[in-house]
């Protein structure tokens, strides 16, 4: 009984540690410090996925891709986060992201992340687009 005890225990204080990743990614995204972000919490050998695309397969692959993407940005108007849910080492939550790029296009982003955690870093995350 104290082995399944233990188990809920750690499996709480994961879930705990997880909750407050998020919190902390909720400011730094809503603030547009997506490389912030991305340095402090993603695994070295994380994979990002987009929709349907191939996943990008390590942290500096997924660093170089975004600085790339960001530098297209001319305004960023926010990053909402909502609807979070953790369970064991997965939590998922609804976002939505607006930003304009230099040829004047404004994107308006709405998608559910699916992220798998390990020891308080990100090694799997998918994003499912509106």
């Amino acid at each position: 009984m104290s082995d399944k005890k233990s188990k809920k225990e750690i499996r709480k204080n994961n879930e705990k540690q997880i909750r407050a990743a998020l919190k902390d990614l909720k400011i730094l995204l809503g603030k547009g410090e997506f490389i912030a972000a991305m340095e402090k919490y993603l695994h070295d050998d994380v994979q990002l996925q987009e929709a349907n695309n191939e996943p990008k397969i390590g942290k500096e692959v997924c660093l170089q891709a975004e600085k790339e993407l960001l530098e297209t940005v001319t305004d960023f108007a926010g990053y909402t986060m909502k609807n979070v849910a953790v369970r064991g080492n997965v939590s998922y939550y609804e976002a939505t992201m607006k930003f304009t790029t230099y040829d004047g296009v404004q994107h308006n982003f709405e998608q559910v992340n699916r992220t798998v955690w390990e020891n308080g870093l990100i090694v799997n995350e998918r994003y499912y687009h509106a």
